[in-house]
């Protein structure tokens, strides 16, 4: 039987409990980014030969289930915020394994992601200085900011937050006066966004909604709030769920004006860029703004997802699951990970020239999903097989968020299940041989605090 491990004593400093549902949801969305669909768009589209609303929306209600699973979850272990620390707890730690290791795909591949993303938009404004030379200069910039210790504060974060906000606003009243400022004949033209009965099928929709989970990708970070949130056991859950809702109509609503303006049957010049060109038809100068923004958007994942994959590295590291004296050691001045920042650093370039933004987006939700796979499970467990009163609340939100995730797993590309598949099989091979066949304790895939100067 599961048991909790994060029970503290009454005498131990606790973190003060400030964070209300609103502060909560506030997080949610500032972790997703509220321009979260954007940078995607051209990938989903083409994916999807359209139907990118639709795409969204079903991923929605996947995540929407994901995310009770996850806020039931964080009751049980408040002080824990991983699906690796879950389906240890709750299955096996071998069990616990194969989610951390699909943990650490989709760490490593978001700066890689964001390297090509930010490659791409700034090729767009200056073309003087080729694709392959802008991932040179974002990798090394991600790189060195990392290397100086340098982070964004949340004041920073919140503003930048505001600031895509206002740029939404301004889309949607650009796109607004251009829909309407166009006159169409097609009798469907404001429902092909949903349905498109020229283009539709089932395996393309479902393909596209396999890569429309990337919008939705941060939600659970909301769980690993507990300590510092006002009654966490109704909070993280209700937080949880309705940032998911916000950033789903949100989303829709982007990407619905976004294939009014540019249908799905007129080619994109560059998938990566869609949505900028999208905008910049119903004002030019949205090209600049959208452009910017979302670069300045990608910018902050990338640089802030690199110190979380060296960290996780570092954890490992320093845990003998991967040799210490190069992935446990840390700089002696900056209190960083050194040789993991670079070690990160070299996998985002050398990738980058091999994988593109859609494919790379793909393999991370190939990780992701298995992730969210086993928060369901480990929720169903702990909550319907374990408690002695069977009720249908405790067992249809972790069913169906399962059943849909392993959908959309099950829809991904031939070539994300290859190298996603030849991935888990390595990192399974690896931990049976390094835990004795998961007999001596599994591996540990939490995030080590970070080092004190």
């Amino acid at each position: 039987m599961a048991t909790n491990t994060t029970t503290v004593t009454s005498s131990a400093p606790r973190l003060r409990r400030t964070l209300t549902l609103w502060d909560l949801i506030l997080y949610g969305v500032i972790v997703i980014q509220p321009v979260a669909p954007m940078s995607s768009f051209g990938a989903l589209s083409d994916r999807g030969h359209g139907h990118v609303v639709t795409a969204i929306l079903i991923a929605m209600v996947a995540m929407l289930f994901t995310g009770i699973s996850y806020g039931r979850m964080a009751r049980a272990y408040p002080s824990a915020g991983s699906a690796f620390t879950y389906v240890a707890q709750e299955f096996h730690p071998g069990v616990g394994y194969v989610t951390g290791w699909s943990m650490v795909m989709d760490y490593m591949l978001n700066p890689l992601i964001c390297t090509v993303w930010c490659a791409q938009q700034a090729h767009e404004f200056a073309a003087a200085l080729p694709v392959w030379g802008w991932k040179i200069v974002f990798a090394a910039v991600f790189t060195w900011l990392n290397l100086r210790g340098i982070k964004t504060s949340a004041r920073v974060n919140t503003g930048m937050a505001a600031v895509m906000s206002a740029v939404i606003v301004v889309v949607f009243i650009a796109a607004i006066r251009y829909i309407f400022g166009h006159p169409h004949n097609d009798p469907i033209f404001f429902t092909r966004p949903f349905y498109d009965p020229q283009t539709f099928t089932y395996g393309n929709l479902f393909g596209c909604t396999s890569i429309a989970v990337l919008t939705y990708i941060g939600f659970d970070g909301i769980s690993t709030l507990s300590e510092e949130a006002e009654n966490p056991r109704r909070n993280i859950l209700l937080a949880t769920v309705l940032t998911c809702v916000v950033i789903g109509i949100l989303s829709a609503a982007e990407v619905y004006v976004a294939q009014l303006v540019w249908p799905a049957s007129q080619p994109f010049s560059n998938p990566d860029t869609a949505y900028v060109f999208a905008a910049a038809r119903t004002w030019a100068p949205l090209f600049g703004i959208v452009g910017f923004t979302l670069l300045v958007a990608n910018f902050g994942s990338g640089f802030g997802s690199q110190i979380g994959a060296a960290r996780l590295l570092y954890g490992m590291g320093r845990s003998n699951a991967l040799p210490k004296s190069f992935f446990g050691a840390v700089d002696a001045k900056s209190r960083v990970p050194r040789n993991n920042v670079l070690f990160v650093g070299a996998i985002a370039l050398l990738g980058s020239f091999f994988i593109s933004y859609g494919r790379g987006i793909e393999l991370l939700n190939f990780g992701a999903l298995i992730a969210f796979m086993g928060v369901n499970a480990a929720a169903f467990m702990r909550y319907f097989v374990r408690e002695p009163e069977k009720k249908i609340s405790n067992f249809l939100p972790p069913i169906l968020g399962f059943l849909i995730c392993l959908a959309l797993w099950w829809s991904l590309s031939r070539d994300a299940w290859i190298v996603g598949g030849t991935w888990m099989l390595l990192g399974i091979a690896f931990g049976a041989w390094k835990t004795k066949g998961f007999r001596s304790g599994a591996i540990n895939f939490e995030l080590p605090p970070e080092e004190e100067a």
